[in-house]
């Protein structure tokens, strides 16, 4: 095994990038690159599979929207489907509106409540409603429009527990069941902001540990068909995320930006874990934006999420304590291992602060002097540790360049594919 500190080179991965570099996308899909992921396939000692030069060569990354909406004086965009991430939040955004949250603060058991209620609500409706749109129809202006949330909104009681969590009839749907899917935690994250302004808030993913284990190429075959629904049909209808050729399955990525009342961004913050992500954003986001933490305090909140019996909460944390106030509203509550890796960067003071969870091994890093338009914005701080790290800007630059190329970019965030 590799010490820590240790240089790993991986040459071949590094041939790969100069050859997509010089020669633009079609190296990678066409050519020695793709015989060798093919073969790899292939001869895979476990389940070899067969991929052919046609499967390549007829990919095709797709350009999505961002799912946007205002909350409060804020406006928060994110990744749409096949992502759930930004449709699921802004629901649950769109349930608490007209809770005080800012009254009651992160120290009472009643935010934590009314969220997850929202949580559990809008679950539901992830699990029946979003799919691939390039395969079913996914009414997200229906799943997110105001008049829907507010009768979705009024299913919370301000202190007692419901006994379901049913999934609603948004405008513009069709006739749909649930599948829940068994999407594993494996995903990665990054926010980054250059010289000029841009932001880039980006997960990826190749499912579990090491994806399938197959390497091609110097990297890791993912292993994502499990974020399929395996049932293609429940109750007579069809599952939104059921199997079928040349479907991207749903994920919970949750890429998000605010802006603030003015139209500046303000906060850009994503993290991994799962279904859990979503999560992980939305409870740092009602920190931010109700609580009035500051990022590195959101993102150090308390995790919450459910199983099939009822709430978990972070064990050892603030709202472990806060067990037998939500079991006396009527909640199962467990305590649980609910790890995350939010990372976020903040406009705060005149600068970009960088934020990284306590829970994870992540770091903020201060490469250049950011700006927008006209307008100096400083360089990025690590907050914890209150240090400029190295320069990470040619780092930055590829992401760029891949941006150019063949990506998934989404108002200001951009998702590799």
């Amino acid at each position: 095994p590799k010490r820590e500190g240790e240089i790993v080179r991986n040459p071949a991965l590094a041939a790969l990038l100069r050859t997509v570099a010089a020669q633009g996308p079609d190296a990678f899909y066409t050519g020695p690159a793709a015989k060798a992921l093919i073969d790899t396939l292939a001869n895979s000692p476990a389940n070899p599979t067969v991929m052919t030069q046609a499967d390549l060569s007829g990919y095709q990354a797709q350009w999505r929207g961002a799912v946007c909406a205002s909350y409060r004086t804020y406006k928060v965009c994110g990744m749409g489907p096949p992502s759930s991430g930004a449709t699921t939040i802004i629901q649950m955004l769109g349930m608490i509106e007209r809770f005080d949250m800012k009254a009651m603060g992160p120290d009472n058991p009643q935010s934590w409540h009314v969220l997850g209620e929202a949580m559990r609500l809008a679950y539901a409706d992830r699990e029946t409603w979003l799919g691939d749109p390039d395969f079913v129809e996914v009414p997200v202006g229906g799943l997110i429009d105001p008049a829907y949330l507010k009768k979705r909104s009024v299913l919370i009681t301000a202190n007692r527990a419901r006994k379901d969590y049913p999934d609603g009839i948004p405008p513009g749907a069709t006739k749909r069941t649930a599948g829940i899917s068994s999407e594993v935690a494996g995903t990665t994250h990054f926010v980054a902001v250059d010289s000029a302004g841009n932001i880039a808030s980006m997960t990826s993913t190749i499912e579990g540990p090491f994806g399938s284990q197959l390497i091609a190429n110097g990297f890791f075959l993912n292993n994502e068909l499990t974020d399929f629904t395996f049932t293609p049909m429940k109750d007579g209808a069809p599952v939104a995320n059921r199997v079928q050729a040349g479907k991207r399955p749903l994920s919970s990525m949750s890429p998000t930006i605010v802006y603030d009342q003015n139209g500046q961004p303000v906060l850009a913050i994503g993290s991994a874990g799962g279904k859990r992500i979503i999560m992980h954003v939305m409870k740092s986001l009602v920190a931010y934006m109700d609580f009035g933490l500051s990022a590195q305090q959101a993102v150090a909140q308390p995790n919450i999420y459910f199983d099939g019996k009822g709430l978990l909460v972070e064990q050892g944390s603030a709202l472990e304590a806060m067990i037998p106030a939500l079991q006396a509203m009527g909640h199962q509550v467990s305590p649980a291992d609910l790890p995350s890796k939010l990372n976020a960067v903040e406009w705060k003071n005149g600068r970009w602060i960088g934020v990284v969870d306590p829970r994870g091994e992540g770091r903020a890093l201060m490469p250049l002097n950011c700006q927008y338009p006209g307008e100096s914005r400083g360089p990025v701080w690590h907050e914890q540790s209150g240090k400029m790290g190295p320069n990470w800007a040619p780092a930055f630059a590829g992401v760029r360049f891949a941006a150019k190329h063949r990506s998934r970019r989404i108002a200001g965030t951009v998702k590799l594919i």
